[in-house]
């Protein structure tokens, strides 16, 4: 395992009020990080996590940062486009592995989900809440946007993407509703799609906005988030070097499931198969760090947010021939 931080770092201080990053502190513990090593955050929003890194980080030390959101990269530029030891490619975590700087990583930091910024901007179109153009999507330059997807998807793959990816259990009524407006008007609005939802929706307890599933399965989609996250955990192990750490949140459960189920497949021998003549051998890759870190309650009471963020960190492993 990697040795603790070294004696001398800067202590972990709370980044600015204006942008509060979710579980700062437990982050920056588990990436442990070195003065002298190269750290890769991608997923750099508005830098909350990377500005801790970077606080630690020696003359010698690297920052990698990417993000696909251009008013990111445009935020990263500003911040730290003068800073010798920060470099900013604007792509998808999901492509680190061909990023030729990303080499023999000390630690990759993955936050997933939107950013509190792409949600609070009603021209984004990631909120139901707020009026704008329903775009979700996190690169505004590449794909299809929501309101083309939904213009011309099939009822049933609709319906197949709410339960998948929202686990909406009204999927098939949404989408059946949403086929039928759309031969009346094209469905070009945030407050469209939601108050739709909502008009089709039956009354319950549930204190959820009828549509916060819906919106949450059609962003997912639209942006493939959980297959770059597949691809992102991949690049990510192969990338870090031994006594590397990898750091992921994530706001639910579908998320979660992957990186947990990733950091398992690497740290765990498989069960036993009767039906093998004998085990097969493994060597594990990495170390799960502890379990599930969720944020404690001084957290929550100033950033609500975080209530669903899931931290989990694990370590990469020296594999001996």
């Amino acid at each position: 395992m990697r040795p603790d931080a070294q004696p001398g770092h800067l202590p972990v201080s709370q980044p600015p009020a204006a942008h509060l990053p979710v579980l700062y502190t437990q982050v920056l513990e588990g990436l442990q990080v070195i003065e002298d090593g190269t750290y890769l955050d991608g997923t750099f929003g508005r830098g909350g996590h990377a500005r801790g890194v970077l606080q630690r980080l020696g003359p010698g030390g690297r920052l990698l940062v990417m993000d696909k959101d251009p008013e990111a990269i445009a935020v990263a530029e500003q911040s730290f486009g003068g800073d010798a030891r920060v470099s900013i490619r604007r792509a998808s975590f999901a492509t680190l592995g061909q990023w030729d700087q990303a080499q023999a990583l000390d630690g990759v930091l993955l936050d997933l989900g939107v950013s509190s910024p792409q949600l609070d901007v009603a021209e984004r179109g990631f909120s139901f809440g707020k009026d704008g153009p329903l775009d979700m999507r996190m690169d505004p330059d590449a794909g299809q946007s929501a309101a083309q997807w939904l213009a011309s998807a099939e009822e049933r793959e609709i319906a197949d993407v709410l339960w998948t990816y929202g686990e909406e259990r009204q999927s098939r009524r949404i989408a059946r509703a949403i086929v039928q407006r759309r031969a009346e008007q094209p469905l070009l609005r945030t407050a469209q799609l939601a108050d739709l939802i909502a008009s089709v929706m039956p009354r319950g307890k549930d204190k959820i906005h009828p549509a916060t599933r819906s919106f949450q399965a059609i962003r997912i989609h639209i942006n493939r988030e959980l297959a770059d996250l597949e691809a992102g955990l991949d690049a990510a192990l192969a990338r870090l070097k031994p006594g590397g750490r990898l750091a992921v949140i994530s706001f639910h459960s579908l998320e979660d499931r992957i990186v947990k189920q990733f950091i398992n497949r690497h740290a765990k021998a498989p069960p036993a198969n009767r039906r093998l003549p004998e085990a097969q051998a493994f060597t594990p890759t990495l170390l799960a760090i502890g379990g599930a870190i969720r944020a404690e309650d001084d957290e929550l009471a100033a950033n609500p947010r975080a209530r669903s963020a899931v931290l989990r960190v694990a370590e990469k492993l020296a594999v001996t021939a």
